[in-house]
């Protein structure tokens, strides 16, 4: 299927979008964005929504579906709330979750944004049913954000996807763990290119990786800068299912960005950001929650084999 201007739509929006904001939740919220999503053993979607409030602080908050569009139940309190009193990092708040189920562990790991007086840095926690979490507090310094773990271990570590942010750029990296806590093995994955491109200069992982017979698929968010502000747009790569730093392919061109009304206009406008996603029981249909301009969430749908597909067709290996 193609748009208007000639190009493939991969993506398609939720007729109802937003599925989520503010005016849904049980206490006062200022926005509601940013959402880590999975599907939990009874089928039921949860989505772990960063919840704004009017002091600029952020929190978690669970919703859970049983379709995973509709009919959300939301928790009557945060789910997890910051904890500056044990974690300082985390003193003004916690944002933009992304929700990995780790099969050898039987726990979901959860990594998210700590902002603290030292910047926003990369921490980590686990939990077995989003009640009850066990923090591993900071696992990045800052300045490092958009992370997100592999769900299996790479030669027997943990895997973890970020995003460092240097003079030099924004890029992402892998790094390595035996334990969760200590890392190490540092290695560039995806580097932002330069000059007019729409992923110039900062790149940074959306959410988890999706492991496919082919290799792990990527879907990263580019920043361009323009006269009115940044504009957020979303990308493709696949990389070796043994060495997940080596990227195969790479797309040229941008594949979803800010189009509708709800992602133009809000709180910050022209953002289209996912954190999350879930497959159906076909393993081909994905569901990508995204938060909407800074304000709401909303959902697209699209098939795999199609990303793909599309990859072979408007990607290329790396220079």
């Amino acid at each position: 299927m193609t748009n208007q201007r000639g190009y493939e739509t991969l993506f398609h929006r939720y007729a109802s979008n937003p599925i989520l904001s503010a005016k849904d939740w049980p206490y006062p919220a200022h926005t509601v964005f940013n959402a880590g999503a999975t599907r939990l053993k009874d089928g039921t979607t949860l989505l772990l929504c960063r919840v704004e409030d009017r002091r600029g602080h952020s929190h978690l908050t669970a919703a859970r579906s049983k379709n995973g569009i509709d009919r959300w139940v939301i928790d009557e309190q945060p789910t997890l709330r910051a904890d500056p009193e044990h974690h300082p990092e985390e003193l003004w708040g916690i944002e933009d979750p992304r929700i990995t189920f780790m099969e050898d562990l039987g726990k979901y790991a959860i990594a998210y944004t700590a902002f603290g007086k030292g910047g926003p840095s990369v921490a980590l926690a686990l939990t077995e049913d989003f009640r009850t979490f066990e923090r591993c507090g900071l696992v990045m310094q800052p300045d490092d954000k958009d992370a997100a773990l592999m769900p299996r271990r790479i030669d027997g570590n943990f895997a973890l996807l970020h995003r460092p942010m240097s003079d030099s750029g924004s890029h992402v990296w892998i790094s390595y763990s035996p334990d969760l806590r200590n890392w190490g093995g540092h290695k560039l994955m995806l580097m932002a290119r330069r000059g007019a491109w729409w992923d110039a200069n900062k790149v940074g992982l959306s959410p988890p990786l999706i492991e496919t017979p082919r290799g792990w698929l990527m879907l990263y968010h580019g920043v361009r800068q323009t006269c009115a502000g940044s504009l957020y747009r979303l990308g493709l790569a696949l990389f070796a299912l043994d060495k997940p730093e080596v990227c195969l392919l790479r797309g040229d061109e941008w594949v979803f960005g800010p189009e509708a009304a709800y992602e133009k206009d809000g709180d910050v406008g022209n953002v289209a950001f996912p954190c999350g996603y879930t497959l159906a029981d076909d393993d081909d249909t994905i569901r990508l929650y995204y938060g909407a301009a800074d304000t709401c969430m909303a959902l697209a749908t699209g098939s795999i084999k199609a990303l793909l597909r599309w990859l072979d067709e408007h990607g290329s290996p790396p220079a």
